[in-house]
């Protein structure tokens, strides 16, 4: 299934928008987990984690179902497919995870540190501060595979190009990185 190009780069506004938002957010989260377990002062810890509660529960899951989503259909509506380029298929689970963490672990736990912060104890460092580290971690790592698209084609990826070739057309998926929407586009000999 292709999509037509408006849409495809619609999407991609979308897509490239969101997911510039979900690492921002994550900053956000780790400066305000960084004052919660730094500050001196009880008011500021619970203003700082009642903060990451806010982005969690407003913020965090909304960006990354976005993300998520338009990713999903920029990979099925277009030639790059979801299971033809290694990069591609590892940006999805790991974006499918990252998602599901935030959704299961980090929210849930930013409501027991609010409230333990409420109470006047300190937060546990680690409740606070590894969540924002492991998905900032993992965001900056999606981007830099989706800039370097490293790893190539899968075994669907090769089989699908040796089929189109064979079928004497030219082959789905790109075979050089300058092939790329971006790149400079030079057509390969035989092609």
């Amino acid at each position: 299934m292709k999509t037509s190009r408006p849409v495809r780069r619609a999407f991609l506004v979308v897509h490239v928008t969101a997911s510039a938002c979900w690492p921002g957010l994550t900053l956000g989260l780790l400066a305000l987990a960084i004052t919660a377990v730094t500050t001196g002062s009880e008011a500021v810890t619970e203003a700082s984690v009642r903060g990451m509660k806010l982005f969690a529960d407003w913020l965090l899951i909304p960006v990354g179902a976005l993300t998520f989503v338009s990713g999903l259909v920029l990979s099925l509506g277009t030639q790059w497919g979801l299971a033809r380029h290694r990069w591609v298929y590892v940006k999805f689970w790991l974006t499918l995870a990252t998602l599901t963490a935030t959704t299961l672990v980090l929210r849930p736990g930013m409501g027991e540190v609010v409230t333990a912060a409420g109470s006047g104890a300190l937060p546990d460092r680690g409740d606070v501060l590894m969540g924002p580290i492991v998905s900032l971690t993992a965001y900056v790592f999606m981007t830099v595979i989706s800039v370097l698209k490293p790893w190539g084609l899968t075994r669907r990826g090769r089989r699908l190009r040796a089929a189109a070739r064979v079928r004497g057309e030219r082959p789905v998926t790109p075979s050089r990185p300058a092939d790329y929407p971006g790149g400079s586009i030079v057509p390969v000999a035989g092609e």
